[in-house]
């Protein structure tokens, strides 16, 4: 158990109704409500995960995490509400781990995709400003699925981030209702019930390969650099060659949004025309794009139906204003996708998509 120093209030606080928390047998607000965590030893706690274990089961305000520079070799388990961690810049604070799918536990089992995470967020009000999420172990040929972050809480949001994997970096919860190749998915949320869950990035860099972006739950991209890596041999004929997915959502049916980016830059270091713009991993699959400027590595036809032509059908693929060499024409998109016209795209703001009935909005 570590000491922490400056912050008392928070591990011996218990929380009520309304604003004030007791301490010491009284009721009155927590003059500190924060830890730091620092590798050198001079804050609250040298790891972040025992700052998380330090705080309150089920607060009602925002706890704050401030986490000095360095890099933390650290799997995150995060299953309490409204915890905030702040770091000092993604680039000087960097959260990593290196766990994959092809990983075994020490009874044989594989841990599959959803045991890989670095960080796991299982609980509502979550939000992360200028930090780094990594997953360093690699490409998908060599250890399967990596994610770098599972978000499985409503109302998350994060700010001036960056996700760094391979395959599967970033998977927004909830899970699909069962898996298609076999009885379980494994991981913290199997078998949980599934939730309607929102989340937020704002002016984040996510980097990836393989369907980086993947999973059911609604969430606005706003600002961010989508980068695409190049994870195919030089030696490897370019024409016709699938260098990756950016998406491949699950929403629910019953969902009207899934994914929707805003104002974002698709970059890459893949050939020209080997990214498409995402999949169905489900075949409700929600996806738009809005106003993003987008490379020479996008696909001209832009999205493909993984093998599922009844999908085709099903799918809401569709973009409003691209630009840059990766933006095509109608035509030269696959016949399934949408182009919204103005009056539509007036409709996919962040605040219309997000706010919901307790009118959530989690911009500045």
């Amino acid at each position: 158990m570590e000491a922490h120093k400056n912050n008392s209030c928070i591990n011996r606080l218990e929380t009520k109704a309304g604003d004030e928390q007791v301490f010491n047998g009284i009721n009155q607000p927590c003059p500190s409500r924060y830890y730091t965590v620092a590798q050198d030893g001079s804050g609250d706690f040298s790891t972040i995960q025992a700052a998380i274990n330090a705080m309150p089961d089920n607060a009602i305000n925002e706890l704050e995490i401030r986490i000095k520079q360095g890099i933390y070799y650290e799997k995150l388990y995060m299953d309490k509400p409204r915890i905030h961690l702040i770091g000092e810049g993604a680039e000087q604070t960097v959260i990593t781990y290196d766990d994959y799918a092809l990983k075994k536990f020490p009874d044989g089992q594989l841990y599959h995709t959803f045991h890989s995470y670095t960080a796991f967020i299982g609980e509502d009000d979550f939000t992360a400003e200028g930090l780094s999420f990594v997953n360093s172990a690699g490409p998908g040929k060599d250890v399967g699925q990596a994610l770098a972050i599972y978000v499985d809480g409503d109302r998350a949001a994060f700010r001036n981030c960056r996700f760094i994997g391979h395959q599967d970096t970033i998977f927004t919860g909830p899970l699909p209702s069962k898996p298609m190749d076999r009885s379980f998915f494994g991981g913290p949320r199997d078998g949980a019930e599934r939730r309607k869950l929102r989340q937020y990035f704002e002016d984040c860099y996510i980097e990836g390969d393989v369907d980086f972006i993947f999973g059911s739950a609604t969430a606005v991209f706003k600002g961010c650099e989508i980068f695409s890596q190049n994870h195919i041999s030089d030696t490897a004929p370019a024409e016709n060659t699938v260098n990756g997915w950016i998406t491949a959502a699950s929403t629910p049916e019953d969902v009207r949004h899934g994914y929707v980016f805003i104002d974002c830059t698709l970059t890459s270091n893949a050939p020209p025309q080997s990214i498409y713009l995402g999949r169905p991993w489900r075949n409700h699959a929600k996806v738009c794009f809005l106003n993003c400027w987008m490379g020479a590595h996008v696909k001209m036809e832009g999205w493909h139906n993984w093998n599922k032509p009844d999908a085709e059908t099903t799918v809401v693929y569709a973009e409003f204003n691209s630009k840059g060499p990766g933006a095509a024409s109608t035509e030269e998109r696959v016949s399934w996708a949408k182009r919204l016209t103005e009056e539509e795209a007036s409709e996919y703001t962040a605040a219309h998509i997000l706010s919901g009935v307790d009118g959530w909005l989690p911009f500045r």
